[in-house]
C-alpha cells in the first residue's frame, strides 16, 4: 500500500504538493441540516428554516501505473465501506492489442464493478463509457459497495503491454441500497 505523504517535495506519485487534511466520514455540505417540514427553500443566508439541502461531497482515489505485466493488479485504492461509485475511468497510456480487463476487489470477485469489453485497451485515452456495470449485481455493489472497506484489483484476460491510470469516483459512506 501507498501513503498519501502531502507537502513533500519532491513528493511521491499521487501525493498532493500541498499538505491535505483528513476527515474520518462522510463530509456533508450544506446549511440546513433537517427539514422544517415547509416546502420552503431556504433564502440567501437562511439557516434554520425550509427544506434540508445538506449533501454529500464527492471523493477520488487514483493510482496511476496499473499494467498488465501479470493477469491481476492490486491497486492501492481502497474504497470505504457503504460507499457509493459514481464513476470509473481508465486512462490507457500504453496500448496493449488484445485482451479485456475487469475491475473488481481483491479477495472477491473479478468483475465485482464492471468489466470492458475485447479490444478496449487498444487505443489511447480514456476509457469510461465502456466501464460501467452491466449486471444487476454489479449495479447494486455501485449503489453500495458493502459493509467492509474494499481495495480495487484490475483482472486482465491477457498479459502485455498495457499501462494507464486508474480513477474511482465514490460518495463515501452514503449507505445507499437500491
Amino acid at each position: 500500500m501507498s501513503d498519501i505523504n502531502g507537502g513533500q517535495y519532491p513528493n511521491p506519485n499521487g501525493s498532493p504538493i500541498f499538505p491535505g487534511t483528513l476527515f474520518t466520514g462522510p463530509i456533508l455540505a450544506g446549511n440546513i441540516v433537517h427539514s422544517d417540514g415547509s416546502t420552503t427553500l431556504a433564502g440567501l443566508g437562511s439557516t434554520s428554516n425550509g427544506q434540508a439541502n445538506v449533501g454529500y461531497c464527492q471523493m477520488v482515489q487514483t493510482q496511476a501505473g496499473v499494467n498488465s505485466v501479470a493477469t491481476t493488479f492490486a491497486t492501492n485504492i481502497v474504497i470505504p465501506a457503504q460507499s457509493q461509485i459514481t464513476d470509473i475511468y481508465l486512462m490507457v497510456t500504453t496500448v496493449q492489442a488484445a485482451g479485456t480487463v475487469g475491475i473488481g476487489i481483491v479477495g472477491g470477485s473479478a468483475t465485482f464493478f464492471t468489466n470492458a469489453g475485447a479490444g478496449s485497451l487498444a487505443a489511447l485515452g480514456q476509457l469510461n463509457s465502456t466501464l460501467l456495470p452491466t449486471t444487476a449485481g454489479q449495479i447494486g455493489n455501485w449503489d453500495n459497495v458493502g459493509n467492509t472497506d474494499v481495495q480495487i484489483l484490475l483482472t486482465f484476460n491477457a498479459t502485455g503491454a498495457f499501462v494507464g491510470t486508474l480513477t474511482v469516483f465514490y460518495v463515501q459512506g452514503i449507505n445507499n441500497a437500491s
